[in-house]
C-alpha cells in the first residue's frame, strides 16, 4: 500500500505567514519561501505571495487528508510597533471569534489555538525579539467554509479555527489509520508488551506517558472498538485507555466509534451520571448546554460532583468490557486539558 502524504495544519500555515510579514518588514521586500520548524519536529517551507503591503499568504496543503481547508488561502500580516510589548492576536476575514465559554480560549478572542498562538509568537520573536505586535490571521472564503463545520455549534462565528497541536495533518483515510493502528499494536506485542495504552491522539500520549512512565502507548484516533478487538486477537491482556471526557464519554455512552459524524453523545452519559448522584438541576442543565464537556468541569468539581468522572470511567469500562467479550482486561482514566487525571477506574 502506498503510504499516504502528510501535509501542514493551519496553524503552521499562519506561523509561517507570520514569520514572512516581519522578514518583509525587516527586509524591504516579500521572501518567496520561509522556513520555519513545527512542533514535531518537522521543517516547513512554504512558497509565499503577498496580498498587500506585509500581508503574507500560503496555500493549504494538507497533503492526502480529506481537509475542508485543503488548498485554502491562508494570510498573516504583523503590525509591528517600535515600542516593546507583548504580542496580541486578531481575527481577521475568514477567522472566527469565540463567542460562548468553554472553549480553549476566552471569549471574544479570535479562534486561533493556544499551539498555533505559540508557533506565530516564535516566528514573530525570531524576527523582533521585543516589539509589541498585532498578528491579524485571515483565511480567504472561511466564513463560508466554516458553515460545513461543527463551528456555529462550538460558539465560533465568522470563520474558521486555526487549529493544530502538532503542526503536521496526518491523512485520515479510515484504511490507512486502522491499518497503522495494527501495525504498531503488533509490533508492541511482539516486543513482550502484554498491558498497552490506548489514547486518542498526541495529547493523550503525551499526558499517560508522564503518568505511567514504561507504559507502551498507542494512538487509536476514534477506533475505540476496533482497538479493542484488536488488543484481544493479539493476545493482550490489558488495556489502559485514556482520554479527555469529551472522547471518554461518549465511550461511557457505548459508543465505539467516537468520531463526531457517528453521533454526539457526550453530554447525555455525564448528566445521567451526575443525576444519579443526586447533582442539582442547574448543573445538569449547565451540563447539557455546554459547548464543551472542558468547559464544565470547574463546574462539577466545585459543586463536589467530582465522583462523576469515575463512574463514566466504570461506565465506559464496562462497555469495553462487553465488547471484547471478558476477554481483555479494560481500565479507564479520565484527563483534564492538563493531563491530570479526573477519574480513573481498574478492573
Amino acid at each position: 500500500m502506498t503510504p499516504l502524504r502528510e501535509g501542514f495544519t493551519t496553524g503552521a500555515c499562519a506561523a509561517a505567514c507570520a514569520l514572512a510579514s516581519c522578514l518583509w518588514q525587516r527586509d524591504g521586500e516579500c521572501p518567496g519561501r520561509v522556513e520555519i520548524a513545527v512542533p514535531e519536529g518537522r521543517v516547513y517551507t512554504p512558497e509565499i505571495h503577498a496580498l498587500g503591503p506585509c500581508r503574507c499568504a500560503v496555500f493549504k496543503d494538507s497533503g492526502d487528508d480529506p481537509d475542508i481547508t485543503n488548498g485554502a488561502e491562508v494570510w498573516a500580516e504583523v503590525c509591528v510597533s517600535p515600542e516593546d510589548g507583548e504580542i496580541v492576536f486578531a481575527a481577521g476575514e475568514g477567522v472566527g471569534k469565540v463567542t460562548l465559554p468553554g472553549l480553549k480560549l476566552p471569549v471574544g478572542e479570535a479562534a486561533i489555538n493556544p499551539v498555533p498562538r505559540r508557533m506565530i509568537t516564535e516566528a514573530v520573536r525570531s524576527v523582533f525579539a521585543h516589539n509589541a505586535a498585532r498578528v491579524t490571521v485571515g483565511i480567504t472564503g472561511g466564513r463560508e467554509t466554516a458553515k460545513k463545520t461543527f463551528n456555529p455549534r462550538l460558539g465560533i462565528e465568522g470563520g474558521l479555527s486555526i487549529l493544530g497541536t502538532t503542526g503536521v495533518v496526518r491523512p485520515m483515510s479510515e484504511e490507512a489509520l486502522t491499518d497503522t493502528i495494527r501495525l504498531e499494536m503488533n509490533m508492541r506485542r511482539a516486543n513482550g508488551a502484554r498491558t498497552l495504552g490506548l489514547v486518542f491522539g498526541s495529547q493523550g500520549e503525551t499526558a499517560l506517558k508522564k503518568l505511567r512512565p514504561g507504559l507502551d502507548c498507542v494512538q487509536i484516533s476514534n477506533f475505540v472498538g476496533f482497538a479493542l478487538d484488536t488488543a484481544c486477537e493479539l493476545g493482550f491482556e490489558r488495556v489502559l485507555l485514556a482520554g479527555q471526557p469529551g472522547k471518554l464519554a461518549k465511550v461511557a455512552g457505548g459508543c465505539m466509534q467516537t468520531h463526531s459524524k457517528y453521533g454526539d453523545g457526550r453530554r447525555e452519559p455525564v448528566t445521567a451520571h451526575l443525576a444519579l448522584l443526586g447533582a442539582p438541576s442547574v448543573l445538569l442543565k449547565a451540563v447539557m448546554e455546554s459547548v464543551t464537556l472542558d468547559g464544565v468541569i470547574p463546574l462539577i468539581q466545585a459543586s463536589g460532583c467530582g465522583e462523576v468522572w469515575t463512574r463514566l470511567c466504570r461506565a465506559a469500562s464496562g462497555y469495553c468490557r462487553a465488547r471484547t467479550k471478558g476477554a481483555l482486561l479494560v481500565d479507564t482514566m479520565m484527563l483534564d486539558g492538563q493531563g491530570c487525571p479526573l477519574g480513573e477506574y481498574k478492573e
